[in-house]
């Protein structure tokens, strides 16, 4: 049953290209906002953006089978679409009061998989897409099949709604600079690679988390110790302040940023362990990438390069993911 909605609920490709052939028709730009749902304010500032800049706005919420390992939260991940409409329907931007979110493609796994799909890689049928060299590092090191998932049904979404900007938080880094990339090296003309809007982490003001649809996940104890990762990643962000100098001249020794960051989490793992209150607090990375080409970068950073630093830990059994960029424009001016 298709949920009631003020706007437009497509649940087929036949009618989201119907749909998009009208705008196309009346000659008027589209912004895409893709998400898996739960959505939250971060979700929301993308869609403001969107709304901002394009006569209309589409959301897609769609929890991608392809990205999800066997042993990961498939079954498990928050889905809450009622919830998720009356919060698109809400959206507005005082500079633009008039527009409001145009409509949301909302469909079913065989529309987007129609040779079926299974989180097991080895047998999976049909087409994929990976982004090699960007794909493996970072996240992918320790989730090897999340971006061919992330790709491939980008690259769908993005055939089937060709939106004129798409709209990507900074949380997600790496899939962002990915996709740009995927854009790039497939010249897909909607969006062009300059038009995939990568926007600031949305955080809470009080404690700087990065707000995130597996927040959900976090008990009462956990939650407090959610901010491990955004302050690691803040004094390693101190410590390569400091390096570079107020002129901005300086080396950065990569080791030194990262144990900055690393000293901190590891603390947190033996408090949270002393407070004897059944907490795990565990670090999975962090590392320093070039961001450009997303390689870990080593030895130390020259003056005038900038860097992505990222890293995850693992609070209980959620996985919480976060970046700091340095001294790089993420969206740049077309060439």
């Amino acid at each position: 049953m298709v949920p009631s909605a003020p706007f437009a609920v497509l649940t087929s490709v036949a009618d989201l290209r119907k749909w998009r052939q009208a705008a196309f028709d009346r000659g008027e730009t589209v912004g895409f906002v893709p998400t898996m749902g739960a959505l939250h304010d971060g979700h929301l500032s993308l869609v403001k953006a969107s709304l901002a800049e394009n006569d209309h706005t589409i959301a897609s919420i769609f929890v991608n089978p392809a990205q999800f390992a066997p042993h990961e939260d498939l079954a498990t991940y928050p889905r809450t679409i009622e919830a998720d409409i009356a919060a698109l329907a809400s959206a507005s931007v005082p500079s633009a009061p008039s527009r409001r979110v145009s409509a949301l493609f909302l469909p079913p796994v065989d529309a987007l998989y129609p040779s079926g799909i299974t989180t097991d890689v080895s047998k999976q049928r049909g087409t994929f897409l990976e982004v090699k060299g960007l794909q493996e590092v970072m996240e992918g090191k320790s989730r090897p099949g999340f971006f061919r998932g992330v790709a491939t049904v980008v690259i769908k979404l993005f055939n089937l709604v060709q939106p004129t900007r798409a709209y990507f938080g900074q949380k997600d880094i790496q899939q962002a600079l990915l996709l740009r990339r995927m854009l790039l090296d497939l010249h897909v003309p909607a969006p062009l690679a300059h038009n995939l809007v990568i926007l600031p982490t949305y955080r809470d003001s009080a404690s700087h988390l990065a707000l995130s649809s597996r927040n959900a996940y976090l008990s009462a104890e956990e939650r407090t110790w959610a901010t491990v990762l955004v302050d690691a990643l803040e004094k390693a962000e101190k410590e390569w302040q400091r390096l570079r100098g107020a002129d901005g001249r300086g080396t950065v020794p990569i080791a030194d940023v990262l144990c900055a960051a690393e000293e901190h989490v590891h603390g947190v793992e033996r408090a949270a362990a002393a407070e004897g209150k059944g907490v795990e607090v565990r670090l999975l990375y962090v590392a320093l990438n070039d961001p450009d080409e997303l390689h870990d970068l080593e030895g130390e950073v020259k003056p005038g390069k900038g860097a992505v630093l990222s890293g995850a830990v693992m609070l209980g059994r959620t996985r919480l993911i976060d970046n700091i960029v340095f001294d790089y424009e993420l969206n740049p001016a077309p060439q």
